[in-house]
């Protein structure tokens, strides 16, 4: 069984934890990862996690909390470092309105000058959304951005929302949420997702899923989120892995390591 996780921020963790969460996951059948960067603080990181490992790549971005911070020049460094030999895609970017750490429209103007970056470098896009969902499909939707490739990170939303990503040509991706008691309307939405659309990922440090609730995130739980989806789609975990792990290599243009 070869499980990727498309979405870890192990550039949050101290180096010697990183170290211990990646062993932990490889014996656990996880065989690929992305790291994402948030700000130009931990670019630098994500970007070293890629270099180091074989089975490792980076993302580099500006999240939505932290567009504030993004002016031409650090748009100029985000565009110098995606240059990098395992920066597989422009991210995390995107839009948050739940805790407006950055205004609205410097969160707006961030994000378009991202995508114009990945389609300038033809790199796909890990996207964030937080009660935000009208905005975004707006500027995903505009001449000036669509067609741009990319997945949906921790999905929340409904089927219908789902449905528009996907005529948009974009991934879905499923975090620890969908394991939660709550997230029925998440779980309706991936039981009708087709198979080849759908990655997985833990979000690491953040949203253990059940039964890990109240721990540190980390990959090696991504067997839940996937055992989860196994259950939805009646399927076997292996084939679950198979899938999501071929649309991981689809997606960021590499191939993950026998």
């Amino acid at each position: 069984m070869r499980l990727a996780d498309s979405h870890c921020h192990l550039a949050m963790l101290e180096p010697h934890r990183a170290i211990e969460v990646l062993d932990r996951a490889r014996s656990a059948g996880v065989c690929g990862f992305v790291v994402p960067a948030t700000s130009l603080q931990d670019a630098s990181s994500a970007v070293a996690a890629g270099s180091a490992h074989d089975d490792v790549w980076s993302a580099v971005g500006f999240h939505p909390h932290e567009a504030k911070d993004c002016d031409a020049t650090a748009l100029g460094t985000i565009r110098e470092l995606a240059g990098g030999e395992r920066v597989v895609a422009i991210g995390e970017i995107g839009l948050d309105y739940h805790y407006m750490h950055s205004p609205r429209d410097v969160q707006r103007d961030v994000l378009l000058g991202q995508l114009a970056v990945a389609r300038e470098l033809d790199l796909p896009v890990i996207v964030h959304n937080r009660e935000s969902t009208g905005d975004l499909l707006a500027i995903l939707t505009s001449p000036e951005v669509r067609g741009v490739r990319g997945v949906l990170h921790s999905f929340t939303e409904d089927w219908q929302v789902a449905k528009e990503l996907l005529d948009l040509g974009l991934y879905i991706s499923f975090s620890g949420i969908l394991t939660f008691r709550t997230a029925e309307t998440i779980r309706d939405a991936a039981r009708k997702l087709p198979m080849d659309r759908v990655l997985i990922e833990t979000d690491t440090p953040y949203l253990a899923p059940v039964p890990q609730r109240g721990k540190e995130n980390e990959p090696a739980f991504i067997v839940h989120i996937a055992e989860t989806l196994a259950g939805l789609w009646h399927v076997s975990l292996d084939r679950v892995a198979e899938a999501t792990s071929a649309n991981f290599e689809t997606l960021f243009g590499v191939k993950i390591p026998s």
